[in-house]
């Protein structure tokens, strides 16, 4: 069982700046893809980032050239690094944690992002 832990989520400005953080652990096997979803009030859950163990990145259209995914394969940890926020970025940020060898995805509990006009 993989266990998500994530943090960093806050209250901000717009045009501020927040690092969102997930650490996995008890994971026996390759953690493939880690990434962070978001999902707003009557909104379905949408991609925001991913990064493969390799290092390959993905964004949504919305947040590219804005938000920086990055991971350290080391420690099992993912980061999301959002600058220029728009209210438009609030949501609940879930962390998620693919491994393919059983093609299931792992979710964290979620951590609030809310940024203010």
């Amino acid at each position: 069982q993989v266990q998500l832990v994530e943090s960093g989520g806050g209250l901000v400005q717009a045009g501020g700046s927040l690092r969102l953080s997930c650490a996995a652990s008890g994971s026996r096997f390759s953690i493939n893809t880690m990434g962070w979803y978001r999902q707003a009030p009557g909104k379905q859950r949408d991609l925001v980032a991913e990064v493969t163990e390799g290092g390959s990145t993905n964004y949504a259209d919305s947040v590219k050239g804005r938000f920086t995914i990055s991971r350290d394969n080391a420690k099992n940890t993912v980061y999301l690094q959002m600058n220029s926020l728009e209210p438009a970025d609030t949501a609940v940020y879930y962390c998620n944690a693919y491994i393919a060898i059983f093609d299931y995805r792992y979710w964290g509990q979620g951590t609030q992002v809310t940024v203010s006009s």
